[in-house]
């Protein structure tokens, strides 16, 4: 019977490499809230200590929440972390791919140390990105540091779109996090659009200028 190989693991070789070529503080990047129709999109930068790596750490989507929370206590002890956001009117002035990677800018400029290389999870080095960078596709599932900035800023935007569920009930952000789910979409319908509601979303458009 064959059994399947094992999935593979993020590990340390993207900054073992750029160790190697004289860097110093290597910065794993990641964003998370592309996709949903409200709150803003969260980013991470986490520079870890190559001593001292957390055991564990994975794409934040294949961690339960419990694990996260664990990891995430253990990332702040151990790590520099950052965490930045992009507004819903920055989603909607400038399109969410380049208000992901405002966030992401920002998240590194929040760094107390400028890094030597930046990791950034996905196929596009944001353009007012001026650092040594390289994009990653699937980063979370292959570099540490990616890993660590994914789940912080999960449990970053998670956190904040509960607050905003307080405001705004009805919608359902304390458990779909914005993301057009069934109860979502039908109380847009019923109860309106909000102001954290992103207007250049079509689902959120449709409803608002509907004939």
């Amino acid at each position: 019977m064959n059994s399947k190989p094992p999935k593979p693991v993020p590990d340390f070789s993207y900054e073992m490499a750029a160790l190697k070529r004289g860097a110093k503080f290597i910065a794993g990047v990641d964003e998370v809230g592309r996709g949903p129709l409200a709150g803003p999109v969260t980013a991470a930068a986490v520079i870890l200590d190559p001593n001292d790596i957390p055991e564990g750490l994975n794409d934040s989507k294949l961690l339960t929440t419990k694990r996260r929370e664990a990891l995430e206590a253990v990332i702040f002890a151990k790590a520099q972390v950052s965490i930045a956001h992009a507004s819903v009117e920055e989603i909607d002035e400038i399109n969410i791919l380049r208000a992901s990677h405002l966030a992401m800018v920002r998240a590194i400029a929040g760094l107390n140390v400028v890094p030597d290389h930046v990791l950034i999870d996905g196929n596009m080095i944001p353009r007012d990105l001026t650092l040594s960078s390289e994009a990653i596709i699937k980063g979370d599932r292959k570099s540490v540091s990616i890993s660590a900035a994914s789940i912080v800023a999960k449990i970053c935007r998670d956190r904040l779109m509960v607050d905003l569920a307080q405001q705004h009930p009805g919608y359902g952000w304390e458990t779909n996090a914005g993301y057009g789910s069934k109860s979502h979409m039908s109380a847009l319908l019923k109860l309106g659009v909000t102001p954290h509601h992103r207007r250049s979303f079509k689902p959120v458009h449709n409803i608002l200028y509907q004939d």
